[in-house]
C-alpha cells in the first residue's frame, strides 16, 4: 500500500513537470543563461555559446555576434566580410538621420551608444536583457534614445529564437532621407549566401535577390550548406510594427533588411516628431535545415498570433 507521503510527493512531481512542459511550450526548451562580460552579454544554451550582444563604446552601434547555428556551433553571420564590412552581424542601424550616419562610416558621423544593459532574467527557460542607447554624435546632445528589450530561448535542439524589441524615441525633430541603410538587419556569412549556393527565400516562396527585393513579406529566411550541415537565419516581422509587412531589401552576398526606408511614401523621406515614440519589434530564427524542414511558417504564425509580448516597459 501506498503511503501518503508517497502520494504526495508523486503528485508535486507530476505538477512539477507539468509545469515544466508549459514553461517549454511557452518559453523554449530549458538550459539558457546569460552572463556579463565587459561590454557584452553572453547568452548560453546547455554549455555551448549561441550568441554575445556586444556593447563596445567602439562600436559604431550594438550588435550580436556570433549567432551560431544550433547544429555546427558556427556563427551563421559575419562580424565583417567584404563586400560592405560595416555590416556587423545581427543589427539595428539608420543613415541619413538629421545628416548623421548611424550605419557606417566613422564615429563622428554618429554612434548608438549603449548607455545601460542588464540580464533581467540570467537562466531557465528563457533570458531576457534589457538595453538603452542614444543616437549621437560625439560631444553633441542625442537626436534620439531607444530602450531594447530582448528575449532569447531554445525551443528545441534545432531552433533558437532571438526576440528584440526596440522603441526608439526622438529627442528632436526627426528627418530620415530615402535610404537603403535602415532598421533592423542581417549579414549572413559568406558561405551560406546565395552566391556560394545558399537560398534566400520569403514567405511568397520568392527566392533569391530577383525575387524578393523591393516585395512585401512578412519574413524571409537565408540558408546554405556548409561542413555538409545546412543551417539559416530567418527574420520576422511582427503585425504590430507601423506599414506591416514592409518591403524587404536583400541582396544575394547575404544581406537582407525589412525596411519600408528605402520606399518612402513620398519618395523623399520620413519625418519623426520629438517626443513621438515608435515601436518595432522581430523574432529571429536561427535553425538546422531548409525553411520547410525548419517549420519557419509555422514558426512566424505562432510569433504573430500567440508568442508572449515582451513589450519594453513605459
Amino acid at each position: 500500500m501506498t503511503s501518503p507521503y508517497i502520494r504526495t510527493v508523486s503528485i508535486l512531481l507530476s505538477a512539477l513537470s507539468l509545469v515544466t512542459l508549459v514553461a517549454q511550450d511557452l518559453y523554449g526548451a530549458p538550459g539558457v543563461s546569460a552572463v556579463a562580460s565587459e561590454n557584452a552579454i553572453n547568452v548560453y544554451v546547455g554549455a555551448k555559446l549561441f550568441t554575445s550582444y556586444k556593447t563596445a563604446p567602439s562600436q559604431k552601434y550594438p550588435y550580436f555576434f556570433p549567432v551560431n547555428g544550433p547544429v555546427s556551433d558556427a556563427s551563421v553571420t559575419t562580424e565583417s566580410s567584404d563586400p560592405y564590412p560595416h555590416h556587423h552581424s545581427l543589427f539595428f542601424g539608420c543613415d541619413r538621420v538629421n545628416g548623421g550616419n548611424y550605419w557606417q562610416e566613422s564615429l563622428d558621423k554618429g554612434q548608438i551608444c549603449s548607455t545601460s544593459l542588464r540580464i533581467v532574467e540570467s537562466e531557465g527557460a528563457r533570458v531576457v536583457l534589457e538595453n538603452a542607447c542614444e543616437w549621437r554624435k560625439p560631444g553633441e546632445a542625442p537626436v534620439a534614445r531607444d530602450s531594447r528589450r530582448i528575449q532569447i530561448s531554445a525551443p528545441s535542439e534545432t531552433l533558437r529564437l532571438i526576440e528584440f524589441e526596440i522603441r526608439i524615441t526622438p529627442v528632436v525633430d526627426l528627418r530620415i532621407d530615402r535610404t537603403n541603410h535602415s532598421l533592423f538587419a542581417a549579414r549572413m556569412v559568406p558561405e551560406l549566401s546565395v552566391l556560394s549556393g545558399g537560398t534566400l527565400v520569403n514567405a511568397q516562396g520568392d527566392t533569391g535577390e530577383n525575387g524578393t527585393f523591393g516585395k512585401v513579406s512578412p519574413w524571409c529566411d537565408f540558408y546554405g550548406e556548409r561542413n555538409g550541415i545546412t543551417e539559416g537565419l530567418a527574420i520576422f516581422q511582427h503585425p504590430s510594427n507601423p506599414l506591416y509587412p514592409v518591403m524587404w531589401f536583400t541582396r544575394d552576398y547575404g544581406f537582407f533588411s525589412p525596411t519600408p526606408l528605402y520606399w518612402p511614401q513620398n519618395d523623399s523621406h520620413v519625418e519623426l516628431k520629438a517626443g513621438e515614440t515608435v515601436t518595432l519589434r522581430y523574432l529571429v530564427a536561427v535553425h538546422s535545415g531548409d525553411t520547410v524542414s525548419a517549420g519557419i511558417g509555422e514558426c512566424f504564425t505562432r510569433y504573430a498570433t500567440e508568442m508572449e509580448n515582451i513589450s519594453v516597459p513605459q
